[in-house]
């Protein structure tokens, strides 16, 4: 799939400590066949000191796994490098013609080291035809939280390499089927980390509070479907206070209002209110039609939504205040979950196709052109965009079970998040 607009990378040098005499970085261009990922060599990080295997092999699998679903680098097979593994962590202490021997155009280094109970990481990135550093960046933190460390420092090479925010720092909320029902968990964005938010009963079609640190999703634990919002380790609390039955709240980008869809006789509407549920009024107004799946224009103005109003579930767009109703899609007769771009251009969403499989597609807002990103893998549903609109994640039964699998907007690189094997659904990347 290509990108409708030629999106350039720019691998600036800007250096963390100005002292440094930098070189700029090469260009990475993704548009189709012209993209090509840079050849990264990642080896494996040094310890200073007394640090526990463990500690050094989770930052290591976390700050791998980050870098390879980015999308952006060719991460090169360590079996193949030809440094000296006692090779320093300074520019001046690198043979830059051993890297450059095995392909490599940028290498990473990173190093922990400990004191008390603190972790401390250090990563830097260098241009490996220049024999410059590029980037220096440290963070600490308790330690136990190894893989926060490992995305703060992935994080720090995106921003350096991009220019614009990333990604792996975020929430991720999502629902894992159990033998009771189904429960909604709060995960680091890879899934790990994963806390129990809701159970004990049917709970569904999570997201991620705006302050990253709950969820609010849709629950059967009084018999019908209402909307409540939890944190963990606390009791959840009704979002919204009506006597019908809603679903599938979603919470605009400034986090100031929510949308959902309640029953309306025969047909369900979609709802407007203020966050804590105040001011709810209906947006959409048509008799015998279910409207529903509700998702925020990065603005706040307009809303994406599903409506069967042309005879079969399709992509609408409207005024986030009703009105301006337009139809985005046309092609296929059952399309659903739209997940509108933090950046603004597309939306992505399901569709069964003519095998009554589903696959998640994106359509451009603007002209509506639709972009296949998932084909002859199973079921592929219910996607949802990083906070930066760079990635996908979504659920697959590819590999024979439900799991959650990321995807750069190309579909070129696909990854499947490292959790525990499980029945999981409904991901909602937060902030």
């Amino acid at each position: 799939m290509a990108l409708k607009n030629r999106v350039t990378f720019f691998l600036l040098t800007l250096a963390v400590l100005p002292a440094l005499a930098l070189a700029q970085a090469p260009v990475i261009q993704i548009s189709g066949a012209n993209f090509r990922p840079l050849p990264l060599a990642y080896p494996t990080p040094n310890a200073v000191g007394q640090v526990p295997r463990a500690t050094l092999t989770e930052f290591d699998s976390a700050l791998s796994f980050d870098l390879a679903a980015a999308g952006l680098f060719q991460l090169l097979d360590r079996k193949g490098f030809t440094a000296a593994s006692s090779e320093g962590f300074s520019a001046a202490a690198i043979n830059f013609t051993r890297w450059q021997d095995v392909g490599a155009e940028m290498l990473a280094k990173a190093q922990l080291s400990m004191s008390g109970d603190e972790l401390r990481g250090e990563v830097r990135l260098f241009n490996v035809q220049a024999a410059k550093e590029n980037l220096r960046a440290d963070h600490a933190v308790p330690s136990r939280d190894v893989r926060k460390l490992a995305h703060m420092l992935a994080d720090a090479i995106y921003r350096q390499l991009t220019h614009e925010p990333p990604p792996f720092n975020t929430r991720l909320a999502f629902v894992r089927k159990t033998s009771g029902g189904k429960d909604v968990y709060l995960s680091d964005w890879d899934g790990r980390n994963a806390v129990a938010v809701a159970t004990g009963s049917i709970n569904l079609l999570p997201a991620v509070t705006p302050d990253g640190t709950g969820v609010a999703f849709t629950s059967y634990r009084k018999g019908r479907p209402e909307l409540y919002v939890q944190h963990p380790g606390s009791a959840p609390t009704a979002l919204v206070a009506a006597g019908q039955m809603m679903t599938g709240v979603t919470f605009s980008h400034d986090g100031r209002k929510i949308a959902y869809s309640m029953a309306d006789g025969e047909g369900a509407q979609i709802w407007v209110a203020n966050a804590d549920g105040g001011q709810a009024h209906a947006v959409t107004s048509t008799q015998y039609f279910i409207n529903s799946s509700p998702s925020w224009s990065p603005d706040g103005r307009r809303l994406a939504f599903v409506s069967n109003r042309g005879g079969s579930p399709q992509i609408y767009l409207m005024s986030a205040e009703g009105g301006d109703v337009r139809r985005l899609t046309f092609r296929g007769n059952y399309n659903q979950t739209p997940d509108w771009s933090p950046r603004g251009e597309m939306i992505a969403f399901t569709a069964r196709d003519e095998r009554n499989a589903f696959d998640v597609f994106t359509v451009d807002v603007a002209s509506g052109k639709v972009t296949r990103l998932t084909q002859d893998q199973g079921n592929n549903e219910e996607p949802t965009f990083s906070p930066n609109g760079r990635l996908i994640i979504f659920s697959s039964t590819r590999r024979g079970f439900s799991e959650l699998f990321v995807s750069t907007l190309d579909g070129a690189t696909q990854l499947a998040l490292p959790m525990d094997h499980g029945d999981y659904t409904t991901p909602a990347w937060g902030r």
